[in-house]
This record gives structure tokens, sequence and C-alpha cells, in this order.
């Protein structure tokens, strides 16, 4: 049974945030060390530390800090796009649709060939229901040859499309993000879940099984081989899936639920 509608929400959520994390590397959150005292840095200087503040304090979910601190960085530095970027994540973290667009239509005028701030914007577009034009810039990034992940941006893509049931086009997306980088644990995820959710089992069990025989396994590629194997009746998979799920990651949310009780045993 494929879980994907929740899946894609977070997916896109984690790919997003991914892009911006890695614009604005984050520092331990300390901010009150005396030896990074803000009053006397550079405003550019101080700036940069505080949206990098804002995004470890918005990862942590503690977003009324993260505001303050995002604000800060857009008033010691109007003109720096991470910082209204950030913001307008924050902001759509907030509920605040209206500030989110108004602060990303900031950053994309101060750097309006930047591909992660159009990923970042195009994700935030997916989020709020605008497919076209999210998935139109997602492509976009993945085909600049600056930007740095363009399997995410494509795994982005195809994320987007699969929310609205365009899974033809999510696929290609998808193979797009493997064909660069066949290690991308979500890209093959995403395949093998639409494999799966199409009735092509033995394709989803080959692609999860020549990913955990190549590349570090993941829970959810291993949560979705102990399905896969379910449904095609292998019960010896399943186990060997659900065996390596419990050993190798005993803490993780995909090994809580294969423990979890059965509520419609049979």
């Amino acid at each position: 049974m494929s879980t994907s509608a929740n899946r894609l929400h977070a997916c896109l959520t984690a790919l997003g945030y991914a892009v911006l994390i890695a614009c604005a590397s984050k520092p331990a959150i300390n901010d009150f060390a005396p030896t990074r005292p803000q009053q006397t840095a550079q405003p550019t200087e101080a700036a940069k530390y505080n949206v990098q503040l804002g995004v470890a304090y918005m990862e942590r979910g503690e977003l009324a800090v993260a505001k303050e601190k995002l604000e800060r960085a857009v008033k010691q530095n109007p003109h720096d796009p991470n910082a209204h970027s950030a913001l307008a994540m924050l902001y759509e973290r907030l509920g605040d649709p209206s500030q989110a667009d108004a602060q990303f239509q900031t950053a994309l005028r101060l750097a309006p060939h930047s591909p992660e701030i159009s990923n970042n914007y195009a994700v935030y577009l997916c989020r709020t229901h605008r497919v076209d034009e999210g998935v139109r810039r997602l492509l976009e990034a993945a085909r600049n040859p600056l930007y740095p992940t363009p399997e995410a941006a494509y795994t982005n893509a195809g994320v987007c499309l699969r929310g609205v049931h365009r899974d033809d086009e999510a696929e290609r997306a998808f193979v797009s993000a493997v064909t660069l980088r066949p290690g991308f644990a979500e890209a093959v995820y995403q395949l093998s879940d639409l494999d799966m959710q199409h009735g092509r089992l033995v394709q989803a069990r080959a692609r999860i099984d020549s990913y955990i025989a190549n590349y570090t396994a993941t829970p959810e590629l291993l949560l979705l081989g102990v399905h896969v194997a379910h449904a095609l009746g292998d019960r010896p998979s399943e186990l060997r899936y659900a065996q390596r799920l419990r050993v190798d990651f005993p803490d993780s949310q995909q090994t809580r639920s294969l423990l979890a009780p059965n509520p419609n045993p049979g």
C-alpha cells in the first residue's frame, strides 16, 4: 500500500529546505557567544550570520526566534536575496502566503538568475498548488549548468507532478534524476513507489534490490521493499527487508511503523 500523498509534501519540504540550507551553512546555535558580537560586525556579515541562525532555528521548529533572526537580517542587509528567500519560507511555515510571496518576489528581483532561489520558490509554488509554474522553474534550475544539485530539482519536479497525478511526466523527471545520479535515494524511492502504484511489482522490487546492492540502503526504501514483497506474496523477501530495516535502522520511524500492531488484521 502506497503512502504517496503524505510523503509527497514531506519530500518537497525536505528537498526545498536542503537547497536553502546549502546556501546558508548552519552554525551551532549559540548566538550569545561573546566571540561573535553581532553589534560590532559589518551589516552584511551580521545579516549573513542571522540568516544562518534563522535557518537553523527554523529547522528546529523554533519559528518565533527564526522570525526575529531573519527579519533582523533583512533590516541589516535588504539587498541579500538569501535573507528574503529564507524569510519567505518562514512566512509559509507561519501560514502567511501573502508575505511569503512578497519575500520570494523580492529575492527573485535581487537575484533573477539564481537557480537556488528559483528552486526554493518553485518548491513553494508546488506546495501551494501552482504546479505548472513550479515545475517550469524546477526544470529550469535542473538544466542550469551552475546549479549544484540538478538531481534534487528533477526529483522535486517529479514529486510536484505526482501530487496532481501527472505520473508519466513525474516518471520522466525521476528518470532524469537517477540518470544524473544513480545513487540519489529519493528519486529511486519515488520511481519504485510509482512502479508499485501502477502494479509493476517485479520492476519495483528489482529497482530496490539494485539500489541496496550498490548504495547505502535507506529506511524508506527498505520499508517499501517490505510492502512490495508482501504484495508479491514473497514472504522470504518480505522478511529479509524487514530484518535489515530492524537491524540497520532500529530507531527509525519506518521500523516503528513495521512493529506497530496491524489495526485491520487479515
